[in-house]
């Protein structure tokens, strides 16, 4: 398979992402029918993709597999060698991603769509996850001088290293921010009806006695009359 079946089962899956993304958040705003039609093509992603690529290389590796996912990962081998082959580092971080990332995503998904009050919570651990298996990813191999990567060709370093893991960096960001703005919104907006309901309950003064003349009052005591020494 050359770089025009990769590239093309990539976007077969964005697109099939985006339909249900965007099915799933009928009647919702434009942020979350974004979100979630990027949280569905990322789901498939672990799961469709990085999901076989765990078993093939538990099974044997990928330089020794056949069949249409291990053709996509020797292409992307191409630009990064130690996906042929079991490399612990990398296996150890698939496995993470698909098991707890792709959970995660779904459930982000249900968080979502349902309005869970857990949206926020899910939203802020999944993009950390994301984040944290990028830099593991590559910043062991670039200490050492980047001996696995392919640095020389445009294809394989611009588009397969640079661009396809840049994505997950990018939108994992921008989802931290948004989460970061909501959570500051409704923490002010709650200290706000706070405020507000301390003061209405301190402009609010109960009576303790009638005033002087008003129905109710009782009388002061009279003082007993003095006796004539």
């Amino acid at each position: 398979m050359g770089a025009g079946g990769p590239l093309l089962l990539c976007a077969s899956l964005l697109l099939a992402g985006c339909a249900l993304g965007l099915r799933l958040g009928r009647g919702r705003g434009a942020a979350d029918r974004a979100v979630l039609a990027w949280l569905c093509y990322d789901a498939l992603v672990h799961l469709a993709l990085e999901g076989p690529f765990v078993y093939l290389s538990f099974a044997g590796s990928v330089a020794d597999s056949e069949g249409l996912i291990a053709s996509l990962w020797k292409e992307y081998g191409k630009a990064d060698a130690r996906w042929l082959y079991f490399d612990p580092t990398i296996v150890s971080l698939e496995v993470l991603t698909v098991v707890l990332d792709g959970s995660l995503a779904l459930v982000l998904v249900y968080a979502i769509v349902t309005e869970k009050y857990y949206r926020h919570f899910i939203q802020v651990t999944l993009c950390v996850c994301e984040l944290y298996g990028g830099w593991m990813t590559f910043v062991p191999d670039w200490l050492v001088g980047s001996p696995n990567l392919n640095t020389d060709d445009w294809l394989y370093f611009g588009v397969y290293l640079v661009f396809f893991n840049s994505v997950w960096v990018l939108i994992p960001g921008l989802l931290l921010c948004q989460s970061w703005v909501e959570l500051k919104t409704m923490h002010y907006g709650r200290s706000s009806s706070r405020k507000k309901l301390q003061g209405r309950l301190r402009g609010q003064r109960v009576p303790s006695e009638c005033p002087e003349g008003a129905p109710g009052r009782r009388p002061p005591p009279s003082s007993p009359p003095l006796s004539p020494a």
